[in-house]
């Protein structure tokens, strides 16, 4: 049996990439960042402050290309040829914290994660979701690491606009409803078991903190619930990932975000908000009570998540797009995991009436 169950080590501070170098020195002396734009911008004067501390080399710093894809993982690839760095930094959101932990699985390098953004758990998983150059969503793949550590900034990630929190609070919630479904295909052991314990209190937990954390960003105010969800969404989620693997990861709820990816209208609206209105359209593929829907869209509405397609700017459908819809959806590995079978009708139906339903409950 083989598990990969997170990264070596997790810190969570302010100010913390001050102090970058007393970290990272066990792991080299060089050091190449790679992350996003923005990522980048705000973070790239304190790390360069913590790694003069320690005498580390910051040999450059590089933007990720923009999607999690296969070109810009070679360009990456060779860019390190080039410069022959120690170790890398993984710097700003899921999925440029992605892009780099599939370049480093490909160079046989550390990694150290430095989240921008609490969005998503990418920072502290094994798998990288990759994308085309357009965005689209292409598949999941195992070629990726788990970092060697994850640094998490609270100065840099509270600073950030309130709706990457809440887009990663949609993508946990899910943790809970989709190992739930996928468990039922599996055999129980200990592993499983755990992870489906654990997204199940990551659900209750942020169901009590979330709003809280929410408001207080929107105020500027600190609160302890805003570390509680920080952790939630990047390290606990991802531990359900390293428990479950394959057993209890993902299923309808992301399938249907990944299919929703077809539609560059779409490519404006974060993961975790796209995958929280697909855990709408799964609870419908469940047979699900339009009470129970609604009680979720009541809890979106709290912590500004989408609960229909005009909310992630998709107003009208062909019938032709959605018969495209509905055929990617049910490809996507995701669906697989569900306990029964699932047919691009089922999808179309599913993804309708969820937005139906979340279209109603807004205007009451």
């Amino acid at each position: 049996m083989h598990v990969s169950v997170g990264p070596g080590q997790y810190i969570r501070k302010p100010f913390l990439l001050e102090e970058i170098g007393s970290y990272i020195k066990s792991f080299g002396e060089k050091v190449l960042a790679i992350g996003g734009e923005t990522a980048l911008s705000v973070s790239i004067e304190q790390m360069i402050t913590g790694l003069t501390i320690e005498n580390l080399e910051l040999l450059d710093s590089v933007a990720y290309g923009g999607n999690c894809s296969w070109s810009n993982i070679q360009k990456l690839i060779e860019k390190i040829e080039e410069l022959k760095p120690d170790v890398l930094l993984a710097v700003g959101g899921g999925t440029a914290i992605d892009t780099v932990k599939a370049v480093g699985y490909a160079t046989n390098l550390p990694i150290i994660a430095i989240p921008t953004i609490a969005a998503t758990c990418a920072a502290t998983t094994s798998i990288s979701i990759l994308y085309d150059d357009e965005g689209t969503f292409i598949e999941i793949s195992r070629k990726s690491k788990a970092p060697n550590l994850v640094l998490v900034d609270t100065a840099i990630i509270k600073n950030a606009p309130y709706r990457f929190l809440a887009a990663g609070i949609g993508d946990t919630l899910a943790k809970w409803f989709e190992s739930k479904a996928s468990i039922q295909k599996a055999v129980p052991n200990a592993l499983n078991r755990t992870a489906v314990k654990i997204a199940e209190e990551l659900y209750q937990m942020l169901l009590e903190q979330g709003p809280s954390a929410l408001e207080a960003l929107k105020k500027g105010k600190d609160d302890p619930a805003i570390d509680d969800v920080i952790d939630s969404i990047i390290l606990v989620s991802g531990s359900v990932s390293g428990y479950g693997g394959d057993d209890c990861r993902t299923a309808a709820a992301h399938a249907i975000y990944s299919g929703l990816t077809i539609f560059p209208e779409i490519h404006e609206t974060y993961h975790g908000e796209i995958v929280a209105f697909g855990i709408l359209a799964q609870l419908v593929l469940e047979g699900k009570t339009e009470e129970e829907i609604l009680n979720l869209v009541s809890f979106y509405e709290k912590v500004d998540l989408p609960s229909s397609l005009a909310a992630m700017n998709l107003h009208e459908l062909s019938d032709q797009q959605w018969k495209e819809l509905g055929e990617v959806t049910v490809t996507i590995e995701d669906m697989d995991n569900m306990p029964f079978e699932v047919t691009p009708k089922m999808v179309i139906e599913a993804v309708k009436t969820a937005d139906m339903i979340g279209r109603k409950a807004v205007k009451q």
